[in-house]
């Protein structure tokens, strides 16, 4: 019989995996809940983040923990310009071209990042990126721990911007009725544009609190990124609740998953789950129909 220890033990690290997981799907529900398309270049967004938050420690000496009050913003400044000036006017205001124009910029950073910086795998040194926290019946990751409470901080200043500024309710107005706040003069192009940016910023702090205990290569992003795609589908397409729940459920999942079948298996349980909410409960758990 299995020790309730290992299981808590099982459950609480998965916890810990998810909340990062999480702040990935939260950027990719933010975009589709507004843009309503979904953002094929987040994966290699996330690993343009990641090569930046590397480089932001080698070359400048910049923890990554601080280095998110710098990656954030430039992101975000990204991801607006990219919404702005790229996606938007290529895609000539159709959605499924959207989704090719965002497919196509995801193959042009991804192998941009390899033909700058090749197929090597990089890893930063930190003095802290194995600590842990003895529990006394286990063990948790000093860095996933603070990833666990990033998250919270995130989601938190995320609804504090939706709930009370004028922006979020801009933001909120768009997401329900586009043409009816374009009639009441809510510049819908630039709420789009600011919609693609804060979810590119959740990118770049998602990739500042991998860092310390994660690699980085040109395609590091995808493996989120599929995860993150389960998540949104699980917690509801658009929500944002919903994919801070669904992370925190895939990462037990996927905790468990690994303790029963292997590491190697460890993802099995996640698209499981996928293919049963399409299956069974395709609108997700807070959200419209996926």
């Amino acid at each position: 019989m299995l020790s309730p220890l290992i299981l808590t033990s099982a459950v609480l690290n998965g916890l810990l995996i998810g909340a990062v997981y999480a702040l990935v799907a939260l950027g990719l529900t933010l975009i589709y809940g507004v843009l309503h398309i979904i953002n094929f270049a987040h994966g290699a967004l996330l690993s343009a983040a990641l090569f930046a938050a590397f480089f932001a420690f080698q070359k400048l000496g910049l923890d990554p923990y601080l280095a998110v009050f710098l990656l954030a913003p430039a992101f975000f400044a990204l991801g607006y310009a990219l919404q702005r000036f790229v996606i938007s006017p290529a895609s000539h205001g159709d959605d499924r071209n959207m989704l090719l124009v965002t497919l196509g910029l995801a193959v042009l950073i991804e192998n941009a990042l390899l033909y700058a910086f090749r197929a090597d795998t990089r890893t930063l040194d930190l003095a802290y990126g194995f600590k842990s926290i003895d529990l006394g019946f286990t063990f948790l990751s000093m860095p996933r721990l603070i990833s666990f409470v990033a998250v919270f901080a995130v989601a938190l200043a995320l609804w504090l911007i939706m709930r009370f500024t004028d922006t979020g309710k801009a933001i909120r107005a768009v997401a329900k009725e586009k043409l009816g706040a374009e009639l009441a003069g809510i510049d819908v192009a630039h709420i789009y544009a600011l919609t693609f940016g804060l979810g590119t910023a959740c990118v770049a702090i998602a990739a500042c609190l991998l860092i310390p205990s994660y690699y980085v290569n040109p395609s590091a992003g995808n493996a989120f990124v599929l995860i993150a795609f389960t998540i949104v589908v699980l917690g509801g397409m658009g929500s944002v609740p919903g994919a801070l729940i669904g992370g925190f459920v895939i990462g037990v999942v996927e905790s468990l998953s690994g303790f029963f079948f292997g590491e190697s298996l460890g993802q099995v349980g996640i698209f499981l789950i996928f293919i049963a909410v399409l299956l069974l409960r395709p609108r997700g758990l807070f959200g419209a129909s996926a």
